[in-house]
């Protein structure tokens, strides 16, 4: 068997320059490739047409019809049946190849063909998911070895709008090959890694609203992206990816501001550079930016904006370019008077998981980083929000209290309680005193830790809140740790901000102890002599003594610490800081049932964002919605205030992943103290997008 390829330059040659020229043997052959179909594609289109130079007929080979099913259509001269190549309605009268599922636009998939005169068949991602026996309609008159050569190309017109690219094409001797080829060379694809993004504030119709305009005002905001392959694995090249901000409509670069600043910058080291001069370098497939926008939307005609990333040096590709939501840039000082959610974009807003919460008491502490649903016909309730990486300090602080009255079909309409002049509170410390006037909070009560202390911990990265926690700890009494604690949850509106300084000092005392006892005052210690320990002190905070850790948990804890062979007190201390808030949320009354149950497993241990996806990915593609898996994010670690929370991630009603962070601080005002709490597990099962636990599935 013999081809010939003729194609576009590179790895990655577009759709419409793709022309194979195939030998088949007796009329066998297989072929395989990636595609990669854009969003302008429209349907019903034929992906592939089969040709012959000595004659005139030539029929469809890949199509796709207009629900968007790929099918496999037999070859022509072989059988008694061909489809006309102008009546797209002829495919389905012919005898063919398909799989029932949706083929997605913008993603790559694995598509693979084998051909004999009397079967076809269809694989999707190394799978087979559609087979057609043809033997009936064997030309009898015909001899496969007329079959000496056939042309596959792509062609275009008569309504046929497809775009596209290719990559790793290959002919093959059997089926068997092509699963193996699935494996090879996946294609590349670059993304904003959902789970990084901090100090953003998405507003109600989906908008990122970012502070920004002079150097007075403007926030620091941070996003990472990610260079990955087709199966998720992060892609280790040696480039560079550039940010530019564009106008969200047309796509134009946005101009400079009247003062000729660049529009977006990077922070580096406490100074600010054009985003253009300073691309950030991928390390291990992942770029980290810390971005500031000094052009504000009022002064473009309120024009929306967005951050587009790139990777000049790999190619002009749409999928090594990735795009943020559109952005709202406002200035600091700007009334926001709209209900608004302050979360971590995570999925598509979809209207998933939006339900009013009934508890009364739940409302009266309520908060804008909530998405609520109910949970079944009880009066607790749940509260998810999309995952984020930190909060945004200085518009958190705008939060604002609403009561059960003011919430209607899951949204509150009116608001009441704003602290005022928060936005000033940097540079005006003598008007701290104002802030919280007509909150009936305890004002006059001595706070024995000073307000600018709670202010500036409202407006400090993870970093410096770190760094204050830890000096707060050597001196306060855990009287004060709890009313510092209430002070901070009670400014920024987020609850959850008071959870991880509530633990501070026990944090601390353990993890000092812990590691005394470890090394006996050395530097390190082997990681194989130290997870006994650690292993001891996790069961005994998470106060279960009937499930230890598995090797791939305490794995897991390696690669969080970044040690190797020897654990050093920077590593263990990086450990520590996600261990402890996973710890304590397990010895919580309603989640430590969860962690002790083996039949199911609803907590199988601890798994990284990418296993959870891998898991729930079947033999045709995503299992079916409704299908979650519980985990602890891996990338949260004390003080973020996601420490040791729960994420739900879930196949929708789309068949696209989400990941939802599980507010379980917010179960009947935390739950310590509720006799009649329901299980967590049967709210999960109650809720309408959450109908089935999925399994961990490892490739050891």
């Amino acid at each position: 068997m013999g081809s010939d390829a003729i194609m576009g330059s590179g790895d990655y040659p577009l759709l419409k320059d793709f022309r194979l020229e195939i030998e088949g043997k007796e009329g066998t052959f297989s072929v395989c490739f990636w595609v990669y179909l854009m969003s302008s594609t429209t349907f019903p289109a034929t992906i592939l047409q089969q040709v012959r130079s000595d004659i005139s007929e030539s029929a469809p080979f890949l199509v796709i019809n207009d629900n968007k099913r790929i099918n496999l259509l037999p070859v022509i001269l072989l059988h008694e049946e061909a489809p006309n190549v102008g009546d797209v309605k002829s495919w389905t009268e012919v005898p063919h190849a398909t799989v029932d599922i949706e083929f997605s636009l913008e993603k790559w998939i694995h598509v693979g063909c084998e051909i004999t005169p009397d079967h076809i068949q269809l694989q999707i991602n190394g799978e087979i998911v559609g087979a057609k026996s043809l033997s009936s309609l064997l030309n009898k008159e015909s001899n496969s070895s007329r079959l000496n050569k056939i042309t596959l190309t792509y062609v275009g017109g008569n309504g046929n709008i497809v775009q596209g690219y290719i990559h790793n094409l290959k002919v093959l001797p059997s089926v068997s090959s092509i699963k193996d080829q699935h494996l090879k060379d996946p294609p590349m694809k670059l993304s904003i890694d959902e789970l990084s993004a901090s100090e953003i504030e998405e507003e109600s119709d989906g908008v990122w609203s970012i502070v920004g305009g002079k150097a007075s005002c403007r926030r620091n905001f941070s996003l990472d992206v990610v260079l990955s392959d087709a199966f998720g694995q992060p892609v280790d090249k040696d480039t560079e990816v550039f940010a530019s901000l564009l106008y969200a409509d047309t796509g134009a670069p946005v101009e400079n501001t009247t003062d000729a600043e660049a529009p977006l910058l990077v922070s580096l080291d406490g100074n600010e550079y054009s985003a253009h001069e300073r691309p950030s370098k991928l390390l291990q497939g992942r770029a980290s930016f810390k971005l500031k926008i000094s052009q504000l939307s009022s002064k473009c005609d309120n024009r929306l904006f967005l951050i587009r990333f790139c990777l000049p040096k790999l190619g002009n590709y749409p999928f090594l370019e990735t795009s943020s939501c559109p952005i709202r840039c406002i200035s600091r000082s700007r009334s926001t008077k709209l209900s608004t959610l302050v979360w971590k974009r995570s999925a598509p807003p979809d209207g998933s998981m939006e339900l009013q919460n009934a508890a009364a008491h739940e409302a009266k502490v309520s908060s804008p980083l909530m998405k609520r649903f109910r949970l079944g016909h009880d009066k607790i309730s749940v509260s998810v929000k999309a995952d984020r990486a930190s909060e945004h300090p200085d518009e958190e602080c705008n939060s604002h209290a609403r009561t059960i009255n003011q919430v209607e079909n899951g949204c509150a309409t009116s608001l009441e309680g704003r602290p005022e002049n928060f936005d000033e509170a940097d540079n005006s410390p003598s008007d701290s005193g104002s802030i919280g006037e007509g909150n009936s909070h305890s004002k006059n009560a001595r706070n024995p830790i000073s307000d600018m202390s709670i202010f500036k911990y409202c407006l400090a990265d993870l970093t410096e809140r770190s760094l204050m926690l830890k000096e707060i700890a050597t001196s306060a009494s855990d009287k004060e740790i709890l009313e510092f604690a209430s002070q901070v949850s009670h400014y920024s509106g987020c609850s959850h901000y008071g959870n991880q300084i509530s633990f501070t000092k026990r944090l601390i005392e353990e993890g000092t102890l812990v590691w005394k006892r470890l090394t006996q005052n050395n530097y390190s210690i082997r990681w194989e002599s130290a997870i006994y320990e650690i292993e001891e002190q996790f069961m005994k905070i998470a106060r279960c003594s009937s499930r230890s850790l598995t090797l791939q948990d305490l794995e897991l804890l390696r690669t969080i610490s970044g040690c190797q062979e020897y654990l050093a007190q920077e590593n263990f201390e990086k450990m520590w800081c996600w261990l402890y808030p996973v710890a304590f949320t397990i010895s919580r009354d309603w989640i430590l049932p969860l962690w002790k149950s083996t039949s199911p497993k609803w907590l199988e241990g601890f798994i990284t964002k990418e296993e959870a996806e891998a898991s729930l990915q079947g033999p045709r593609g995503l299992q079916e919605p409704g299908t979650f898996i519980l985990r602890f994010p891996t990338s949260r670690s004390w003080p973020h205030p996601d420490a040791g929370s729960l994420i739900v991630t879930y196949v929708g009603k789309n068949y696209k992943l989400h990941h939802r962070l599980l507010s379980i601080d917010r179960i009947h005002g935390s739950g310590d103290n509720g006799t009649d709490l329901k299980p967590l597990q049967d709210m999960l099962l109650a809720e309408p997008e959450l109908c089935r636990l999925g399994r961990i599935v490892r490739s050891d």
